[in-house]
């Protein structure tokens, strides 16, 4: 029999639940009655509620983020018809604030909001030893971070064999950014650097190779990101033809020279950096409380994209209060011009707890009533525009993220291109009455129309970009346009994950950068 079940609803299969993990860790002696059970929000529900009542358990923990706090409304539903006398302990940050308004907690019958690494393990002993505690919402302690017993010796086997690894160095940010619920932290707090890099070691043992950071600012303290830098490096030395992947979020206006120094050492497909620009424009930045140099951010780009190898991923918001569509625009071509292989186009979400909610009347914000609580006007972007610029955001992913049409994309996006793939995107929308489910021979055949039937380009030549774009992926079908004999294989890409290793071997023609000037 199993007392205790740790639950949730992953986006993917391949993301391992670290939370899950800390809990279990500090269960103390009551780990031995407790499992983990995790499954994605495509998992039907009938088989999730079996699962998750195997062994008849006495108590149901379930973390609940933005993206699943539907389906686990609904799965609490269901429990609560099939075993009502479990008892349903719910935490995470969707259920961190405005406690009172949400479906989910009233379904539940506690609910800790914040940390819950220690708290839960004290809440579940009373739940099942006595005394019940008196009150449903339960604030959870801060701990403090050597106190904790780290959680990853629990990544199972096929975790490390088949999922990505999240892994953390740091909590909290010392940043304000309205739209981030980190905005509500007081400071960063640092592990003990000497644990984590033993953890890091016992993984890599095991056979981990792919490994995720989830610090906000990995690079805020240069000593201990060198010695995270360095402690992959000396493994890719010592195990040449077994590389590793890891991935970190950069603060873009902050990158010290001793990081630089270990950054350059990396080969391609070993390093990945999640970088939030969010917006280029002054005013913004600072109603939203952002503190960013945009000059020293935009030289670590170009410094970043010229002298390493990393693959870098930069995140643009759009529906910011007061940023209309020619300031987006103008900071999309604006960081385009620096060479990033992959652009995250964003919609403003309204996080629970976010400081961005103040700005909602000001600045005409109406949010969603829907997770994830997007944007859907503002008084500088009106609803239309903000729909044009959700399109543009998954057009983008398809044919710029996706890195299947490198040598294409330079035609495409010429010398203007946010108008450039803004008429893209409306004549896709338009014709395809889709953005999600098309496939590659579509997409391939949408763009050879646009660019020659639309935008006059010469059809001869834009027809072997493509069909070179096309069999370089490595698709294997044949669109009408195609001549015979293109056709590569399909490439193993390691422990690199298949899109970041299509940007880093094939053509980069379609991001070439100016000349880099000195890095302050």
């Amino acid at each position: 029999m199993t007392d205790i079940v740790l639950a949730t609803l992953n986006a993917r299969w391949s993301h391992a639940s670290l939370g899950l993990r800390y809990l279990y860790a500090n269960l103390g002696d009551l780990q031995s009655r407790a499992r983990i059970e995790e499954f994605t929000i495509a998992t039907p529900l009938d088989r999730v509620v079996e699962r998750l009542l195997e062994g008849q358990p006495s108590l149901i923990g379930l973390g609940v983020y933005i993206w699943n706090v539907e389906r686990t409304t609904a799965l609490i539903a269901r429990l609560r018809e099939a075993a009502p006398e479990i008892r349903i302990v719910i935490g995470g940050p969707e259920v961190s604030h405005e406690v009172q308004e949400q479906a989910i907690v009233q379904m539940a019958d506690h609910v800790i909001t914040g940390p819950a690494d220690l708290s839960f393990a004290v809440l579940a002993r009373q739940l099942l030893e006595g005394p019940r505690p008196l009150m449903k919402v339960i604030a959870g302690v801060q701990p403090e971070l050597d106190s904790l017993v780290l959680p990853y010796a629990h990544y199972s086997d096929t975790d490390i064999a088949h999922r990505n690894l999240y892994v953390e160095a740091s909590r909290g940010c010392p940043y304000k950014c309205e739209f981030c619920l980190s905005a509500l932290d007081k400071t960063a707090w640092p592990f003990e650097l000497d644990r984590i890099l033993d953890q890091l070691a016992q993984l890599h043992r095991r056979g981990a190779r792919r490994f995720r950071f989830v610090d906000r600012t990995f690079n805020l303290k240069a000593q201990t990101g060198r010695a995270i830098l360095e402690f992959f490096l000396q493994r890719i030395e010592d195990h040449p033809g077994d590389p590793v992947f890891a991935h970190f979020e950069l603060v873009p206006d902050h990158l010290p020279e001793a990081l630089r120094e270990a950054i350059v050492r990396f080969p391609a497909g070993a390093l990945q950096f999640e970088i939030g620009i969010q917006t280029w424009n002054p005013e913004v930045q600072a109603r939203i409380s952002r503190r960013q140099d945009n000059a020293r951010a935009e030289s670590h780009l170009r410094w970043l994209r010229e002298h390493s190898q990393a693959h870098l991923h930069v995140d643009l918001i759009a529906g910011l209060p007061g940023e209309d569509l020619a300031s987006f625009g103008a900071g999309f071509d604006r960081l385009v011009a620096l060479g990033p292989h992959e652009i995250q186009v964003g919609i403003l979400k309204r996080l629970r707890g976010a400081p961005i909610a103040r700005h909602t009347e000001a600045f005409g914000l109406r949010f969603s009533p829907i997770p994830p609580y997007e944007v859907i006007e503002t008084n500088a972007l009106s609803a239309t525009d903000l729909a044009r610029i959700a399109r543009f955001a998954r057009y983008w992913d398809l044919y710029a993220n996706s890195g299947r049409f490198a040598g294409t994309l330079p035609v495409l996006l010429g010398k203007s291109p946010f108008t450039r793939f803004m008429a893209l995107s409306d004549w896709l929308h338009d014709h395809a009455q889709a953005t999600h489910q098309l496939s590659l021979e579509t997409r391939a055949e949408a763009l050879l129309a646009w660019l020659t039937e639309v935008d006059g380009g010469d059809a001869s030549a834009i027809t072997r970009l493509i069909a070179a774009d096309y069999a370089r992926s490595g698709a294997q079908g044949r669109p009408s346009f195609m001549a015979r004999g293109l056709g590569l294989a399909d490439r193993d890409t390691g422990v690199t994950p298949e899109r970041q290793a299509r940007h880093l071997t094939i053509s980069e023609a379609s991001f070439a950068a100016p000349a880099l000037p000195s890095v302050p």
